[in-house]
C-alpha cells in the first residue's frame, strides 16, 4: 500500500453521515465510536459513562437497512459505523425548536443532573421507531438499558409517553 494508506499508519478511512453532515476521516481501528463523536467531531452531548454498555449514556441512533435503531457507542468501533447515518442528541433540534421528545423531557422535569438525559432521549426515540405508541410497560422495558441515578424514572416515563403522543400527532420520527 502507498505511504499514508491504511497499512502505513494503521489508520482506516471511514465515511459517515452524522446529524446530516458527511464526515470522512482516517481513524485507528480500535477507536470507539463514542470517542470519535466526542473527540474528532466535537459532539460532546454523547456521554461516556461506564464503557460497558450498562449505563446507556452513550446511546445514539444509527440507520441500518432504512430503520433507525438505538446503539451504544461506547462498545462499537468507529470503523463499524463506516457508510452509516448516525444521529446524536445535537442533531435532534431543528431551526432552534426542540424535538418533541426533548420538549417532553423539559416539560415533565425528566432530568436532574442531566448526565443520562441525551442517551435516555435517544433510546426513547429508538424505541418509538419500532413501537410508535408504546404502553408504559413497553417504555420501561425499552429504556431498561439506560440508567438514571437521580430521577427514579417516573418523570422519564411520563416524558416518553408524552413525547410519543406528540411525535405521533406530528407524524414525526427522526429530526
Amino acid at each position: 500500500m502507498s505511504e499514508g494508506g491504511a497499512a502505513a499508519n494503521g489508520r482506516i478511512g471511514i465515511k459517515v453521515v452524522v446529524n446530516g453532515s458527511i464526515h470522512e476521516d482516517k481513524v485507528e481501528p480500535r477507536l470507539l465510536l463514542v470517542h470519535y463523536l466526542r473527540e474528532t467531531l466535537g459532539l460532546t452531548g454523547t456521554h461516556v459513562g461506564c464503557d460497558t454498555t450498562n449505563c446507556g449514556a452513550c446511546t445514539i441512533l444509527m440507520e441500518a437497512e432504512g430503520k433507525w435503531r438505538a446503539v451504544k457507542s461506547c462498545t462499537m468501533f468507529a470503523v463499524q459505523a463506516d457508510g452509516r447515518k448516525l444521529l446524536t442528541i445535537e442533531g435532534l433540534a431543528k431551526d432552534g425548536e426542540l424535538h418533541p421528545m426533548q420538549n417532553a423531557f423539559w416539560e415533565n422535569h425528566a432530568l436532574q443532573c442531566g448526565y443520562c438525559t441525551p442517551g435516555m432521549i435517544m433510546a426513547a426515540i429508538g424505541l418509538l421507531q419500532y413501537k410508535p405508541e408504546p404502553t408504559e410497560e413497553e417504555v420501561r422495558k425499552g429504556i431498561s438499558g439506560n440508567l438514571c441515578r437521580c430521577t427514579g424514572y417516573q418523570n422519564i416515563v411520563k416524558a416518553i409517553m408524552q413525547g410519543s403522543k406528540q411525535m405521533s400527532a406530528n407524524k414525526q420520527t427522526i429530526g
